[in-house]
């Protein structure tokens, strides 16, 4: 019994603003870009994830867009050889 005196209590509350989660800018950026993508509109996806890329070229968010900006003409000669 004495021990559970001593267990932090499980409410909810507020984050301690020293643990609090934030998004870095590589992540915004290609959470912005998927949104883009998802609406059909490739120039902006692709604006925006060439953005990334130059922006913050050190993020895992850029190697990510990267991969994307190379695999999208693949996708499109793809798409365009189907009868």
């Amino acid at each position: 019994m004495a021990l559970f005196g001593h267990a932090p209590l499980q409410c909810a509350s507020e984050p301690d603003p020293e643990l609090r989660r934030y998004e870095t800018p590589g992540e915004a950026l290609y959470g912005l870009a998927e949104q883009f993508k998802s609406k059909g509109d490739t120039a902006a996806w692709r604006a925006t994830l060439e953005y990334l890329v130059a922006r913050y070229p050190n993020s895992r968010f850029a190697a990510m867009a990267r991969d994307d900006l190379e695999a999208a003409p693949k996708r499109a000669a793809r798409t365009s050889e189907r009868p």
